[in-house]
């Protein structure tokens, strides 16, 4: 007898297994499978633990209600008929047969943990990145929007940047240095290279990013000095040498020449250099980046403020945390959604300070499994839009909470991210066994990791769907297949009460790694524009596009 992985066969020879009811045949089978198959025998050593752990605890299925809400979470890992309430009676060569996969299984249980452990950390040294430099500062920075706008803090990979007015700095991962004064096109070669095409730069290159190389239409620095200039226009490029001595070449084939500090050089198309003094007035912009750039947040985090005072006059605002200022308790934080809908403010629990999407801006940090942020909204709803500003520092979980109500009480929501990156809402519906699992393709990816992302869904029951969104971007559009009325009431930010489950159940544990710097619960389901209007307002870095946005009142709302 011969089974594959993954089969029905496979699954249902398991379940005998767990029940000792397995042939002599059938334990032959799954033992030859699991000596060549390491997936299988990580599911495996899954299934036996978990049967074990249903097995060992007869107050999970004390009342009915209670199995269905068990058996609900438990079929997320396992198909429901390999779910078994305790063991059978087991006959003489069933016991024989129980014995030998029980020894076999924790052999394996050693071997396969140790295997699993390897398998993960061989994954992680897989894991590559193409990017080769970041986007460190910006300041009133607008880019071509033709082409995909680059992100604070965001990794950037090989490839033009097109900067249209304002300025940016890129940090090569050599330790290069470039600030762009737009407009500018900057190409990115490697973490040693670049060329650009067109623009005003300063390049600084530490002693740590020798070997760092920069190119023009015109000319090729083949040995970079610690700070200069370069004004590159069609018909020729202007450098300056500000701090230490450069070599460049011409041209291909021509010879290498060196330029001192304080010393500069124009070079045209037709490969004539003509000597000039190194003008450092005339990049002042540049030289002012840091001030022009602690400014322009500045006036961001102004244009946020005026902004969530105009959303705060929606009616269907049931919370809205800015996190600005605690309550006079100072483990409090203070709603400012509509006071009429009976939000009380937030308790924090654990928790700490930190940095939120700007200089000064505060935003809660969520580090150990005891940190979460405690609150009750009372109330059945129709439709709801949850939104949030976070910072994902790891996924550390199968499953990490966003915004979780206590427990599985019907109608009520889970909001999450997966190990995996996938953004889920689950639904739990009136019925025992009912709720539906929506869930997106990944979209938390490794490379979003310590940058602020705005993420949002909405449960829009008239129209029956569920939309998740990143960055004023749909990810995902579900069906939504459980009907209303929906629910919060007791619920965690960055945390989940299990509520009734056993106590340390390793499947239970979902806090949150990262921070978050804002929080809305809308009683309505936003339409696509005003989740872009959301985004658009609370980004750090602003562009025409949001200004556009940003400056435009939302729709008026007044439902109570």
């Amino acid at each position: 007898m011969k089974i594959e992985f993954p089969s029905r066969e496979f699954d249902n020879i398991v379940a005998a297994v767990c029940h000792g009811s397995a042939s002599d045949e059938q334990a032959g089978a799954l033992n030859t499978l699991l000596l060549g198959n390491a997936a299988a025998r990580d599911e495996y050593i899954l299934r036996l633990e978990l049967h074990s752990r249903l097995a060992s605890e007869p107050d999970l299925f004390a009342s009915p209600e209670a199995d269905a809400r068990t058996l609900a979470e438990a079929s997320r890992i396992l198909p429901p008929e390999n779910i078994f309430p305790g063991p059978r009676s087991r006959r003489g060569r069933n016991v024989r047969t129980w014995a030998v996969a029980l020894a076999a299984g924790l052999v394996l249980l050693a071997f396969g943990f140790w295997n699993l452990q390897r398998s993960r950390s061989d994954d992680q040294d897989r894991l590559t990145s193409k990017a080769v430099a970041m986007l460190n500062r910006t300041a009133d920075a607008q880019w071509n929007q033709r082409a995909e706008i680059p992100r604070l803090n965001a990794p950037l990979e090989p490839g033009a940047l097109r900067l249209e007015a304002g300025l940016a700095q890129v940090i090569f991962y050599s330790g290069a240095r470039v600030v762009m004064e737009g407009p500018a096109e900057l190409q990115l070669v490697s973490q040693n290279e670049a060329f650009c095409r067109q623009g005003r730069l300063v390049v600084e290159v530490p002693s740590q990013a020798l070997g760092f190389r920069l190119k023009t239409p015109h000319i090729t620095l083949t040995e970079l000095g610690t700070s200069m200039g370069l004004d590159v226009k069609e018909q020729r490029t202007d450098l300056h040498a500000f701090k230490g001595n450069l070599k460049l070449r011409p041209g291909a084939g021509s010879a290498e020449q060196a330029l001192p500090e304080g010393s500069g050089v124009r070079i045209d198309n037709e490969r004539t250099v003509v000597a000039v003094n190194a003008n450092a007035a005339a990049f002042t912009s540049l030289f002012d980046f840091q001030a022009r750039s602690v400014a322009a947040e500045a006036r961001r985090y102004d244009q946020w403020r005026t902004a969530c005072k105009r959303l705060e006059t929606d009616a269907s605002l049931l919370v809205h945390f800015d996190f600005e200022k605690t309550t006079p308790s100072g483990w409090q934080i203070r709603n400012r959604g509509n006071p009429r809908a009976g939000v009380s403010d937030s308790t924090i629990v654990g928790c700490q300070w930190t940095e939120g999407r700007w200089p000064g801006k505060r935003a809660m940090e969520f580090q150990s499994v005891s940190d979460r942020v405690r609150l009750n909204v009372p109330g059945e709803f129709q439709s709801l839009t949850l939104a949030a500003w976070v910072c994902v520092k790891g996924l550390d979980r199968k499953i990490n909470s966003l915004f979780m109500s206590d427990g599985f009480e019907p109608g009520t929501i889970h909001w999450l991210i997966r190990r995996d990156g996938v953004l889920g809402l689950t639904v739990i519906g009136a019925e025992p066994r009912n709720h539906q699992i929506v869930a997106s393709s990944p979209a938390v990816t490794l490379e979003k990791f310590g940058m602020w992302l705005h993420l949002a869904v909405v449960l829009d029951s008239g129209a029956e769907r569920v939309t998740h969104y990143v960055n004023g971007v749909p990810v995902s559009e579900k069906a939504l297949k459980i009907a209303p009325p929906f629910r919060i009431g007791a619920a965690e930010m960055g945390n989940w009460n299990a509520k009734g489950f056993p106590e340390n159940d390793p499947f239970m544990i979902r806090n949150f790694s990262g921070a978050m710097d804002e929080f809305c619960l809308f009683s309505r389901a936003l339409n696509a524009e005003e989740i872009r209007a959301l985004y658009a307002q609370g980004k750090p870095q602003g562009d025409t596009a949001a200004a556009l946005l940003q400056d435009s009142d939302p729709p008026p709302n007044t439902q109570p």
